[in-house]
């Protein structure tokens, strides 16, 4: 037969002694000018590699040989019957992998394992190729069947499997765009999506199912490039709604009797229409204003409501300030921070010229300001009494913006100087709050508490319990993450009440028992700040960006949201912070374009009746402009009989979503162990259901199959194991800071959430590649980090800089500004933009991602390769790719799950 031809790439030969380009590669000039022949601009590295359309070198294993490609199965055009197709795995040799370097033969030096907290142990450092992973041109992942080949044999691949092939989420949440290509009039996927895009027709497919089935709604999220959302005044028609189910008049509705009636959509009730929003019926039934009206025509849309919406005048936009002005406080610079953060905001405060504001200082006493108008400062009132807190001034404790600027900017500019030489250590936190909200009561408002002190004193103290090693792997476990004293969920539902949502700031260098003092936050959809060891030279920036969004973005205030289903199905579980006022009723004192919530849905009938299922999300708010809105988004999904279908329209942003704010609520009754082999079992069970769906009739054999649209789903999972709020156990991570991530995962749209467990890795010392005018993303491993580079780490809230050791000294100190040898704490590095070009394009860098999303401010930490115990756990414990304190490497994952999948 004569000698085989030598083995093809997925795109062909590769020629054997030729560069990417098809010749000798030459290194690109760099941003920073012209690099030598060996060198990037940051300093010692070869060129980006650039594969070319047509040709890719064949995928090697870690020993070097040359491996054939993995089994790809293409699936069917229709239904979701496969039918297998030898071919290649479209992740193959990774597309958005770095290329091989020749800085990384040598193994890495002096590398720990991840310890998942400060104070963990290590355990030896796992083996790693000593061959960083190969590239391959992008190929469109759009099929709904795939497959890996995977051998029978218990941890062990089939030589067609690369580690590097598997499949990595390395462009960030993908919105499901092609919804509304089905259903054009449905909202955008950004307010609402559900977890999958298909209703399953019977309670039967519903257990088969196994993943979550439910949504994410993002009420006030800001709107897709170059749209708007329209704003509807009904006048004297007044708003068009359902009369049975109560349901807005929405694209999805329907006209009969020459115009005269519509139809609901939910519950197929015929409706009158009001004279005065009348019109004719084309030909088909459509109206023949349609087009012109934005509530016929749009998926989102927002009524101004009318007087009987009110059940009070709109509220002014309040502000009141509760300070801890104990001597942690003082000592920390915290006060000068927020008194000048305040100050600076004063005049982009929302709800000019109706806007309030107030302030209450607090250490073991009470301290009221008098903020009347006619004073030229502000008087000081101190009340001792702790266990009956009452007003020493009836009115002018939260008072008009404009009326008492000048009393405010006074109080401002002495608050640092008034407690100076203050050592009082106490914290009466507790009859803190009650005394802002008798201030607040009559009005509501937002309520920011600035704590750097457990509470000691009166009601609401709390004892310094921290971790109990003794506690973890017992029945007793989740006592540490819930609150400790019912004080402060009781005063949550009072200030929930009367429309007052509450931030916590929590400043503090020690234990402050953030489970408790988070229910402030949780149940009055306000949010969790935590600044561990805040010291105001190192995070006085994150904080004043922080509480400077906080107190200028746009808001919803005194809010109420429902949201409404078609017949046959209810959301049954809400997740996120509010309180739930009925069975369907969120109650939202205030809410915010950074916060988003999940559902879970169930089906009301045995058998669904209808072929398509309409929701309908319902947001009443009050307006800082004072004006009374409901802001509508309508969408609508289709009935399946085929469970295929199902997993072919699932979408792994909002699963992962639900998952996580699952994961955080079960932890509060439940083994942390137990949480992650929750989500473990959830994985492997639909995976077994969908490779069950076509096992037999295609002949399978042994490799592990999965619906494209859940191709990233086993890592997000896994990475989701291992995040601050779920992984490990004592000594991983804090208390206060596994319980803060918990906070921050409940409220978190979903592109911020998969960020936050999957963050996002750059290379920076080389010509920065871009992909889309984005940075190009690495997978979270070891593998991909060159001993002569410098890196990014993103989680979305912190920026970690990682040096490595062969990185150019003159890079390194142009970056951080000083030398290394002259300045060996690493930990204490404030980077800040110096004149010279490495900086400068540093710096750009930064700025640019925090202007991709501004919600919050990542302060940079510099740690350098083989700095420990601080690499461990800033760096190497976010590499979720890798193996780390008895959790699994990625591959020995996707092994698991396969076996699990295989087994009876």
């Amino acid at each position: 037969m004569g000698a085989a031809p030598p083995p093809q790439g997925p795109f062909g030969a590769a020629p054997p002694t030729q560069g990417p380009f098809g010749g000798a590669a030459h290194p690109p000039q760099g941003p920073f000018g012209a690099a030598p022949p060996s060198q990037g601009p940051f300093g010692a590295a070869p060129p980006p590699f650039r594969p070319p359309p047509s040709a890719l070198p064949q995928p090697q294993s870690p020993t070097g040989n040359t491996m054939p490609p993995p089994t790809y199965v293409r699936p069917p055009p229709v239904q979701s019957q496969p039918q297998p197709v030898q071919g290649y795995y479209p992740g193959g040799p990774n597309p958005q992998f770095p290329p091989v370097r020749p800085s990384f033969q040598q193994p890495m030096q002096n590398m720990a394992p991840p310890p998942m907290g400060p104070h963990s142990s290590y355990s030896n450092q796992p083996a790693y190729p000593t061959t960083g992973p190969p590239m391959g041109t992008l190929q469109s992942l759009v099929e709904d069947f795939q497959s890996l080949s995977v051998s029978s044999a218990p941890g062990s691949l089939d030589p067609g499997v690369d580690v590097n092939g598997l499949p990595r989420p390395l462009y960030g949440d993908e919105e499901p765009a092609k919804v509304l290509e089905a259903f054009p009039l449905n909202c955008h996927p950004r307010y609402f999506r559900l977890t999958t895009h298909t209703i399953p027709a019977s309670q039967s497919l519903v257990s088969r199912w196994h993943l979550p089935l439910g949504a994410v709604v993002h009420p006030l999220a800001e709107a897709p490039d170059g749209e708007e959302v329209p704003v509807v005044n009904f006048g004297s028609a007044g708003v068009i709604r359902c009369r049975r189910c109560r349901t807005y008049i929405n694209p999805y509705a329907t006209f009969a009797d020459a115009g005269r009636k519509w139809r609901c959509n939910l519950c197929t009730l015929l409706n009158d229409v009001p004279g005065e929003y009348f019109c004719a019926l084309d030909a088909s039934g459509r109206r023949f204003d349609a087009d012109q009206r934005p509530e016929l025509s749009k998926g989102t849309v927002e009524f101004v409501a009318p007087t009987e919406y009110m059940v009070r005048p709109p509220m002014p936009p309040s502000y009141f300030f509760l300070i801890d002005v104990s001597v942690s406080a003082v000592r920390s610079g915290l006060l000068e921070v927020v008194a000048k953060t305040i100050k600076s905001c004063l005049d982009d405060l929302l709800g000019f010229p109706r806007t309030q504001i107030g302030f209450l200082t607090f250490d073991s006493t009470l301290h009221f300001h008098n903020f009347k108008s006619s004073l030229s400062q502000p008087q000081m009132m101190v009340v001792a009494d702790l266990d009956d807190v009452f007003l020493p001034l009836p009115d002018d404790l939260l008072v008009n913006l404009v009326d008492s600027r000048p009393v405010v900017e006074s109080f401002l500019d002495n608050l640092p100087n008034m407690f100076q030489d203050n050592v009082n250590v106490e914290s009466a936190l507790g009859p803190a709050l009650k005394a802002a909200f008798m201030v607040m009561g009559q009005i509501g408002g937002k309520l920011l508490v600035f704590q750097s002190t457990l509470p000691s004193l009166g009601i609401g103290r709390l004892r310094l319990r921290g971790d109990d090693v003794r506690a973890y792997g017992t029945d007793k476990e989740h006592i540490l993450r819930i609150p400790e004293d019912p004080f402060y969920k009781q005063m949550a539902a009072e200030f929930t009440k009367n429309q007052i949502a509450v931030d916590i700031f929590s400043l503090s260098d020690k234990y402050c028992d953030i489970a408790s003092l988070g229910s402030l936050a949780k149940y009055t959809g306000g949010q969790v700040y935590h600044y561990p060891s805040f010291q105001a030279t190192t995070h006085g920036e994150k904080l004043k960006h922080e509480l400077s969004r906080d107190l200028t973005r746009e808001t919803a205030w005194e809010s109420v949201m429902r949201i409404r289903c078609g017949k046959g199905v209810r959301f049954t579980t809400y997740h996120g912070h509010f309180m739930l006022r009925s069975t369907d009723l969120l109650a939202l004192p205030a809410v915010d374009s950074d916060k988003a919530f999940a559902m879970q849905l169930s089906l009301e009938e045995t058998l669904m009746t209808t072929q398509t299922v309409y929701f309908q999300v319902a947001l009443l708010y009050t307006s800082s402009s004072g004006e009374r809105r409901i802001r509508v988004h309508t969408a609508a999904a289709p009935v399946v009989t085929d469970l295929g279908e199902m997993y072919r329209q699932a979408d792994t942003g909002a699963i992962v979503s639900v998952l996580a704010r699952t994961a955080v609520e079960n932890s509060l009754s439940d083994k942390l162990d137990s949480v992650r082999q929750q989500l473990q079992l959830k994985l492997v069970k639909s995976l077994k259901e969908y490779r069950n769906l076509y096992v037999v009739q295609h002949r399978i054999g042994g490799r592990l199959i999965y619906p494209e649209s859940l191709r990233y789903l086993p890592l997000y999972i896994l990475a989701l194991c291992k995040s601050l709020a779920v992984r490990g156990g004592y000594a991983d991570v804090s208390l206060d800071e596994r319980c803060a991530a918990g906070f921050s995962m409940m409220i978190l749209p979903a592109r911020r959430l998969l960020n936050f467990i999957y963050p996002s890795l750059y290379r920076l010392d080389e010509e920065p590649d871009m992909i889309d005018g984005a940075l190009k993303r690495l997978p979270l491993t070891l593998q991909c980090l060159d001993t002569a580079g410098l890196y990014l780490l993103d989680d979305g809230f912190t920026f970690l800089v990682w040096l490595g050791r062969m990185l150019q000294p003159e890079l390194m100190n142009d970056i951080l500004g000083v030398s290394l040898s002259n300045f060996p704490d690493l930990s204490k590095i404030q980077l800040r933009e110096c004149d010279n070009n490495h900086s400068r394009n540093f710096m750009a860098v930064l700025r640019a991602l925090r202007e991709r999303d501004s919600s919050c401010y990542q302060l940079p930490r510099v740690v350098r390769q083989g700095e420990q115990p601080r690499e461990g756990f800033l760096l190497l414990s976010n590499l979720v790719e890798d193996q780390m304190a008895g959790t699994s490497s990625y591959m020995d994952w996707i092994l698991q799950i396969h076996r699990q999948t295989q087994s009876s």
